[in-house]
């Protein structure tokens, strides 16, 4: 069977020898809850905030979330110093597992009152999971890269992330969705099975560093982990200097920053779309089907060999492909307004990211060393993610005072007008860095040695 599985995924990943294919299921598996619980919470993250606080207010939530992680990535930076990176994988999710189980019985109290406590229940809860899907994923995939050599990542990484997928097809409509065709009021049962899931992760990554053969647990740089980590000094703002002081990493963020900015004012009009039909459990369930939607169709690239792109073309057109792609989208959100057109627009814009933008990025951090790959990379897509929110967050806020000030169509044909202008410069100077990252990555894998 395994044998089997292994000349299916050769023409989509390459050829896997069986011992590095397991381990590839392995981290697979383990990824897949990972997105399936971050998918789900997703889901719950804006449907329990609108419902508490108010569609309107999603941009306010997303603005102040730079400032409210900056206390979680600094023990998430002192806890790397002062354990090690197993140690993490268990630390991590146990903490994430038993804060659902608080916001589980907090929920419950909310649903029954209104008020200030409400609407604080509402935001911290907004940036809980804003939290998970910044320091959970990335901690996964510095693990990965810190585990895994250059050569096998290249057909390795997309495996991780089509496994990946599985997880995000199926938790967030079987789970997120099941309230509703339960006929229940409240997603408490979504939120215990969330626990149960996210504790899982635990016994899972013991088991993948038990039972992995030694040599494939070794990274692109080996023996040689332990002098570079000699060379940089310690400290929560080390990442942050590791990432102002190398362009390749200032890139990096930068393409990260680009997508994120424009994904937001997407994401943004979308919600607004769905909050206005849907409310309550109900929004919850059509959010899962998008949500569920997005992965079906990341899996559907993978399995049509879109990660083939990056085989056989490289690296380099790989993450060049995704500016051009996304520019064309934003110019058919310029110019198309319905709930059904934002579905398929969100949908087809995450899952072609996921399925060719996000291996591509991740390959990236291979030739650099242990402590880009976690405290660098911490910064990257914890505050890289959250500043790009934040700004398209700010955009998004004059939507309302352009429709007070000219009405609701006048006033959002401005707003569209505005997106283009924002967006447009942004995905040609995404373009440019996108070469320049591709072509600093080839030769550096090409001469063994690290960027950063």
């Amino acid at each position: 069977m395994l044998q089997f599985l292994i000349k299916i995924c050769r023409f989509n990943f390459g050829t896997f020898e069986e011992p590095e294919f397991k381990k590839f299921l392995r981290m697979g598996f383990i990824f897949a809850i990972i997105i399936g619980v971050y998918w789900t919470l997703r889901i719950l993250k804006d449907a329990l905030f609108i419902d508490l606080v108010g569609k309107m207010y999603l941009p306010y939530a997303k603005t102040i979330s730079v400032l409210a992680l900056l206390p979680l990535v600094i023990i998430y930076t002192k806890l790397l110093e002062k354990t090690s990176r197993e140690r993490m994988l268990v630390i991590l999710p146990t903490f994430y597992a038993l804060t659902i189980l608080v916001f589980c019985f907090l929920m419950i109290v909310a649903r029954g009152s209104n008020g200030i406590g409400t609407q604080i229940i509402g935001y911290t809860w907004y940036l809980f999971v804003e939290s998970f899907g910044s320091l959970a994923v990335a901690l996964f995939w510095a693990f990965a890269a810190d585990t895994t050599e250059s050569v096998s990542a290249k057909r390795g990484f997309p495996l991780v992330y089509a496994i990946g997928q599985i997880g995000g097809i199926i938790c967030p409509y079987g789970i997120a969705g099941l309230p509703h065709r339960l006929g229940l009021t409240t997603d408490t049962l979504t939120m215990l099975i969330l626990f149960a899931l996210t504790i899982s992760i635990v016994p899972l990554v013991r088991n993948f560093l038990r039972v992995t053969p030694k040599n494939l647990l070794v990274s692109f740089h080996g023996k040689n982990d332990k002098k570079e980590e000699a060379k940089h000094q310690h400290g929560f703002l080390e990442g942050l200097q590791l990432l102002v002081r190398h362009k390749y990493l200032i890139a990096i963020f930068f393409v990260n920053f680009t997508y994120e900015l424009i994904i937001t004012i997407f994401d943004f009009n979308f919600k607004i779309a769905a909050g206005t039909k849907y409310s309550g459990v109900a929004l919850s369930h059509y959010l899962s089907i998008y949500g569920s939607s997005v992965n079906i169709v990341t899996l559907a690239c993978f399995i049509f060999g879109i990660s083939n792109i990056t085989r056989y073309l490289g690296v380099t057109a790989a993450l060049a492909a995704m500016p051009i792609i996304i520019g064309g989208a934003l110019l058919c959100f310029m110019n198309i307004d319905s709930l059904t057109f934002l579905f398929i627009l969100m949908v087809g814009s995450k899952a072609i990211n996921y399925a060719l933008n996000g291996p591509a990025l991740k390959m990236l951090y291979v030739p650099t060393t242990t402590d880009v790959r976690f405290k660098a990379q911490a910064w990257i897509e914890t505050f890289g993610a959250r500043a790009s929110k934040q700004a398209g967050s700010m955009f998004n806020m004059i939507l309302n005072p352009l429709q007070n000030s000219f009405g609701a169509l006048v006033g959002r044909g401005y707003y569209l007008t505005l997106s283009g202008f924002l967006g447009f410069p942004f995905v040609v100077l995404w373009f440019i860095t996108a070469i320049y990252l591709g072509s600093t990555y080839n030769k550096a894998i090409k001469q063994q040695k690290s960027v950063c």
